[in-house]
């Protein structure tokens, strides 16, 4: 990935806001669901930021579903990890982002969208840490299942098809908005 776009997905992710005594209890951390199943780097990544992750899987896991199972974690402006996802990962589909203002429901909130039903009743895992998924998933919601995806979340950020840019989805007024924040500038050719 060349300098330029990681630093504007940077500048995205993080944007730089005015503090005002009206937004200053409105920090939004900024975290990632990371699919261990697209790539053996991401369980090395995790590892080694030494940042704290916490799988959404529950129970005891054997090592093998653990390395594959969805990942969340704290993201950090600048941090080692976050640089890596951007540099190694971008493009291929190994998680989304989320902002939220209070993290403290987030894993139980994530978790819950973890299995969904078909029309037969049969129980499946519902892969929605995938961009892919989450970027066709979101525009057929209804206004009632935005608010039981969105739950705590402020927004849901993911990579364009490909990498192309960065795609932010938020819930207004029960409605979904969809806003390209970041756009890969294309190479003449």
């Amino acid at each position: 990935m060349d300098t330029a776009l990681r630093d504007r997905l940077h500048q995205a992710l993080w944007p730089v806001t005015p503090v005002t005594p009206a937004t200053a209890d409105e920090r939004l951390s900024v975290w990632a669901v990371l699919d261990g199943a697209r790539d053996p780097r991401i369980h090395a990544a995790l590892f080694e930021s030494r940042l704290e992750v916490r799988c959404l899987f529950a129970g005891r896991l054997t090592r093998e579903l653990e390395m594959a199972a969805p990942q969340l974690v704290e993201l950090l402006p600048g941090h080692r990890l976050t640089l890596r996802l951007l540099d190694e990962g971008w493009g291929q589909s190994w998680g989304i982002f989320v902002r939220v203002a209070d993290p403290a429901n987030l894993r139980p909130h994530l978790r819950t969208l973890l299995r969904v039903q078909d029309e037969a009743g049969k129980k499946m895992l519902f892969r929605y840490y995938d961009p892919r998924v989450l970027r066709a998933y979101l525009p057929t919601c209804t206004p009632d299942e935005l608010r039981q995806v969105f739950g705590p979340m402020d927004s849901l950020l993911v990579e364009a098809e490909g990498g192309s840019g960065l795609i932010e989805f938020r819930r207004r007024n029960g409605l979904l908005q969809r806003k390209l924040l970041v756009q890969a500038e294309t190479q003449p050719g």
